[in-house]
This record gives structure tokens, sequence and C-alpha cells, in this order.
């Protein structure tokens, strides 16, 4: 019978919330020295014990003087008066202005006996018989009092300040060398899978191992809500072990989170050991993504399990668990930053949970804000980075209708909408383009993908690469030719299309949606044509025919792993590994742009970019501008 832990009582977000608000992290205070106290918190009021500054001081270069001294002055009527002496920034003055003199006087230094005010310097002229003064000044013009910035005695900070350069600035003018902070609360962060590795680790993808992406994207997320992350060693599944580093990290820290071994499976292990060592408060939250969230204790420290998928983890950590983060190190919720927009098709929803979905917004060129959806599963580190911020889907939405006004919450006030929005195939000459662009997003999703989201008028741009269409959406801006065909071993015997159709080699493909894959279709139909023979039949002579890979290069990359004989590939990608090549033709690539936005700038820049492709082709194997 299986012990697999089920999902029966998911709690609402706003119980969740509530849970996770509701552990103890306060780690305290701790004295710190003022030059590592930026952006830290003050845990108790500051108050100045001198006055700043402590000594009236002259605001600008010129000339101390009695303002009696200056009065009926002007251009056309000057006072002459005696030049006492010269007072430098820095020094205690040596000279008293008596009636009819002044002093040359620097800014910031102090003003001297008899003084009260200074004339600046461009009001007036040196002469043989002293100082020609053309403007008359009141008491205290271009003087700064003693204790005018701030009073001895007086409340100069007070607890809770987050401390930024400014606030810096006044400390160290008040002479305070250690400030009283909050503590960071301490985060240990356990990753949890036996399929992990650490990234800079040797990789064995053929025994489904996979780098360990959230430890350092959760630790980036503690820091960047006032924690002090701890990285412990990654723990696989094993109970014992599991246990053993979780109580570590829980001995020296304020929280633990863990990521992975949170869900309903018979190998995730480390629900019991929240129960038998500790208090499991919650187990399940009806969210999407992040479903398989725990909150609990291990001993006296706190501790939030998050999901294993990346973008789970980090949904569930910036939702629940960075602001209580956040408030344990006394730092406020950060400005949250919402932008306004259309859905730019639709989207249905139906699993009666919230939903966070992961948006990208693209300018329409005429000054609105489009909103399309970036959801490639939760186990998709891309979307982390092609996503702008979350759309709140409500539990009892069945549809977001194109055309509908949506409110994006940004992942950080500073997001903005890329000024070039591209989606379709991927390629080299593409790529280098790109780089010429200022702030991008490209989707390499493929062919049909491009062709389809350019219909839906989502992008800026579709590239677009095989045979062409006999009417394509968008209008042609450039494009360029790429030669294709098999990379095959060094050692292989596959010399040509017809051999490979007719002998027992193994074959990887492209997908469907990729223009490679409709050049090769087309050639296989040629062949077909040319033997009388369906096209079925030749294809199911291929062995492999249907074992497609979605990315560009990975037919030739299992060609180079020795796992097959033959796969589709350009013929640049074949150079690069040092594979052997079969030519079998050229195909177009295109840049078709969206027909309402041949206007936009970031458009017209493409356009004048493809006017450039001689050069940026140079060097790439089999491609021509």
């Amino acid at each position: 019978m299986s012990d697999r832990r089920e999902f029966r009582d998911l709690a609402t977000p706003e119980e969740a919330r509530a849970v996770v608000e509701g552990l103890d992290i306060d780690p305290g205070t701790e004295a710190v020295p003022l030059a590592d106290a930026r952006d830290r918190v003050l845990a108790e009021r500051v108050d100045a014990t001198l006055d700043v500054p402590g000594f009236d001081r002259a605001s600008m270069d010129g000339y101390a003087v009695r303002a009696r001294d200056t009065f009926g002055a002007g251009e056309a009527t000057p006072e002459t008066l005696e030049l006492a002496g010269t007072v430098h920034a820095g020094e205690e003055p040596d000279v008293t202005v008596d009636a009819g003199t002044a002093a040359e006087i620097s800014t910031g230094a102090v003003m001297p006996d008899g003084a009260d005010a200074v004339v600046m310097v461009e009001r007036t002229t040196e002469t043989d018989d002293g100082v020609e003064i053309r403007t008359a000044v009141t008491p205290g013009e271009h003087v700064m009092l003693a204790g005018a910035d701030i009073a001895a005695g007086a409340r100069a900070l007070g607890p809770g300040t987050h401390l930024t350069p400014r606030e810096i600035g006044l400390l160290a003018a008040l002479g305070v060398d250690e400030v009283e902070v909050q503590s960071r609360p301490r985060v240990g962060i356990v990753s949890t899978g036996d399929e992990l590795v650490r990234p800079g680790d040797e990789l064995d993808s053929a025994a489904g191992q996979i780098y360990d992406v959230n430890s350092d994207t959760i630790a980036a997320g503690v820091e960047d809500a006032g924690g002090e992350p701890v990285l412990y060693p990654h723990a696989g599944d094993d109970f014992e072990a599991m246990e053993e580093l979780l109580h570590e990290a829980a001995d020296e820290c304020d929280l633990v989170l863990s990521s992975g071994s949170t869900s309903a499976s018979a190998v995730d292990v480390i629900y019991r050991v929240i129960e038998e060592r500790g208090d499991l408060r919650l187990h399940g939250v009806a969210v999407k993504p992040g479903k398989p969230m725990l909150v609990g204790t291990i001993g006296e420290s706190a501790y939030v399990g998050l999901p294993g998928y990346p973008v789970s983890a980090l949904t569930i950590f910036r939702t629940f668990v960075a602001p209580v983060i956040r408030d344990a190190a006394g730092l406020p919720e950060p400005r949250t930053a919402t932008v306004a927009g259309e859905m730019a098709v639709d989207e249905r929803y139906s699993e009666g949970r919230l939903r966070y979905m992961p948006v990208g917004l693209v300018d329409d060129g005429e000054g609105a804000t489009l909103v399309y959806p970036v959801d490639k599963g939760s186990g998709a580190t891309t979307s982390l980075v092609d996503a702008d911020g979350t759309v709140a889907v409500q539990p009892d939405t069945e549809v977001l209708p194109a055309g509908r006004t949506v409110e994006v919450t940004l992942f950080s006030p500073d997001v903005r909408v890329p000024a070039l929005f591209g989606v379709g195939e991927d390629d080299p000459l593409w790529n280098r383009l790109l780089d010429r662009i200022e702030a991008p997003r490209y989707l390499p999703t493929g062919t049909a993908d491009g062709l389809r989201r350019l219909r839906d008028g989502v992008p800026d741009v579709a590239v677009v690469a095989g045979p062409t269409a006999d009417e394509e959406p968008g209008e042609e801006l450039g494009g360029w030719t790429r030669e294709w065909g098999l990379a095959v071993a060094p050692d292989s015997d596959v010399a040509d299309l017809a051999t490979l159709v007719d002998g027992d080699y193994r074959f990887v493909n492209r997908d469907g949606g990729s223009g490679l894959r409709r050049s090769f279709d087309a050639e296989l139909e040629r062949v077909a044509d040319d033997r009388g023979a369906s096209v079925a039949a030749v294809t199911d002579a291929i062995d492999g025919y249907e074992l497609t890979a979605e990315a560009t290069e990975s037919p030739a990359r299992k060609v180079a792993a020795g796992e097959a004989d033959a796969g589709l590939s350009l013929g640049a990608t074949a150079a690069t590994l040092g594979l052997e090549f079969v030519p079998l033709g050229t195909e177009r690539v295109r840049v078709l742009a969206n027909r309402d936005r041949t206007e936009k700038e970031s458009v017209e820049r493409l356009r004048r970019l493809l006017g450039e492709l001689d050069d940026l082709a140079a060097g790439i194997e089999g491609f021509e501008g």
C-alpha cells in the first residue's frame, strides 16, 4: 500500500499568508560600523551630540563683512572696504572684521569675529584701496550658522530608518562611527532531490541529472529581501541525511527554506522530518504555480518548504516568504510597480485556484501596452526571464479574453517593456542581429509558432524559415539563406538522403514547428515523388523520423555524443561541433514585421540592420546575406 501524501485540504492564499506571518524569525539587533551600515535598518534613535555645523561658516567664496557697512552699495554706488586679511577653510581665523573692513573668505571657512555676512566674490572687485562692494547684504546672508543643519540634542534619526547614503552622510557629520541596527535574519537554504547537481560540477544528463537552480535563485531573493542567505550542501532524498542537514540549518539559522520533496510522492520524505521533529502547520496552498508548500518549525527555527520547480519555488518565495524576511529585517515593503495593459490573446483557465500567471509586455507601437502569457510550465527556468510580471487570475475565472484590461504586477519597479519583441526560428545570424538592438526580447519557439503569434498580432516581428507559404502574415523586412542537411559522425556511412532512407541508421529529427523540419519534409516529398512512393513509406523507412528535438543544435549534439548516426542540422552547427556534414539544400530565413508596427522605432532600426547582413554573416558556415 502506498504512503503517498495527498493534498486533501489546500489552504487558501490568505490562510497560507497568515500561517507564514505567524512564524517567529526575529533576529534581534547588532552594532555595526558605519562603513557597513548601508541598507541596514536602525534599531534605536540617534540624537545629535553636537551642533552641525559646529561654527558659523561661509556658504560661498567672497568677503566676510559687517552687513551694515554694505547698506546703500550697488553697481552705480559701490562701497570700498579695507582688506583685513584672508580666512581659509579648515583653519582658525586670525583676523577681526571691524567697521569699514572685510576679510577674504573661502566656502566652508569659519566666520571671523565681527563679520555677520558674506558678499559673493562675483559682486566685488579688489582695488589698490581695498575691495569694492557692489551689492548690499543683510545679516546672516551667505552664512550657515552653527547648528543650522542640526543642533546638539536634536533627534537625528529614529528607529526603523532605512540607512541610505543620505543617512550615512548625516551620521558621519555627527561623528557616529557605529550604529545599532536590526540583524539580518539568517536564512538556511537546502535543495533536495537525488537528481540535483551544483552548477560547476559535472552533469550526467543520461542519468536524469539537472543543475540546482533553486539554491542560487532563492539565495538572491533572500538577500534582496534583507536576509542573510546560508547555502547548505545539497541533500538527496535520504531521510536520515536530510534530517541531519535540516537540524543543522535550524540550529544555525532563524529560518530554513528547502526546495523540492514537498509534492505528493512516496519518495518525498521531508514532511516526515517536520512531523516527527517539529511542527507541521500547513501542507499545500491553493495557488498556481506552487501548490506543494510546507510551513512549520524545526526546533526553535521557522521552516518553509518550497516546491521543486524553479518558477513555482520563486513564486511562493516572492508571494509568501519574502515579506516576512523583510519585516524581520525591518525593511518596508518595496514599492510595488503595476502596469495596466490589454490581453493580446485569449487565455483560458479553469483549475479553481488562484493563479499567478507569468506575462510579458509589448508596446503596440501606438502607446498601448499589450499583455501576453509566458507559461512554459513550472519546470522551465526561462520563464523567469521571459516574463515581466504576473497577473493574478482569480479561481472563478474561466477565460481572460483578448482586449480585456488586466493589471500586471511587475517583478521589480525597474522593469521596462522590451524595445523589440520577436518570436520564431532559432538562428545564429539572427542572434547577431539581436546583439545590435537595445533591450530586445526573443522567444525561439520555431517558425510555426512565430507565424501563429504574428497572425494574432502579438510580436513586433517573426523570424521564419523553410518553404514560403502562399500567404504569410506580416511585411518582409529582409532575410538571408542558410545551408542545411545532415550532421553525421566522422566515421558514418551516411552520404546522402537516399542512404539515410534505405540504410539502417539512427536519426534525430527536429520538431514539426521548425523551419528545418519544413525544409526536410519538403525534400522527403520530392524523394517520394521520384520513387513513386508515398511520403509515409519514405518517413517510415527512417529510424527515428518521429524522434524530434526542439532545440536547433540538439540533433547534432546527439550525433556528437554517439547517440545517433545522423541528425537534422545546419551546416554551421555541424562545423561548430566538429561533425561531418551532408548538405541537402539551402533555405531562406525571413524577418516578417507586424504590419501595424512597421513604423515602430525598433522595427525601423532592424530594417536598417538587415542591410548589413554581409558583415554580420562573416564567419558563419553556410550563411549568405
